[in-house]
């Protein structure tokens, strides 16, 4: 009696709504949205002081530089990583712990250059317009660590289960 094996084989494919290896509906997101706004912001910071800074040589500016230029650099670079998705293929790095710790440590440095700059601008509306928009920089990445803060620790119950 002759003996019959048939074998199925099935495939399934899936590909993203927005079309392969870079994630548009990132930029369109709040999150997106919010790290496009501090790296301008940064970037209109960065330049106020640094297109009038020729004129003064005191290292309270360049530390202004050094400080939104850093994190102009950073903030980009996260936004890339989660633009093209790199953050799913390096998976030995805890990127939202990492995000949380750069926004905490950036608002800081951001908000007491933004402090220097104010106080050491005499007037020069190049320096105030630097220093207000390194105000506005630290409130966007205060926007930024209150929803990383979220994302990272969740919620956490405050009352005892009875």
């Amino acid at each position: 009696m002759p003996h019959t094996v048939v074998t199925t084989t099935s495939t399934t494919t899936t590909s993203s709504a927005d079309g392969g290896f870079c994630n548009i509906a990132y930029a369109r997101s709040f999150q997106g949205l919010l790290k496009i706004g501090q790296v301008v912001i940064l970037l209109i910071a960065f330049l106020c002081v640094h297109c009038e800074q020729w004129r003064y040589e005191q290292s309270a500016f360049r530390y202004f530089e050094v400080v939104t230029a850093w994190f102009l650099a950073v903030f980009f670079f996260f936004f890339l990583m989660y633009l093209f998705r790199l953050q799913s293929k390096i998976t030995c790095i805890n990127w939202t712990l990492t995000e949380f710790l750069h926004y905490a440590v950036g608002g800081i440095l951001v908000f007491i250059a933004s402090i220097v700059v104010a106080v050491k601008s005499h007037g020069n509306s190049s320096f105030i317009a630097g220093s207000v928009f390194g105000f506005m920089a630290t409130f966007l990445i205060a926007i930024s660590i209150w929803t990383s803060y979220k994302v990272t620790c969740g919620s956490q119950p405050t009352g005892a289960a009875v």
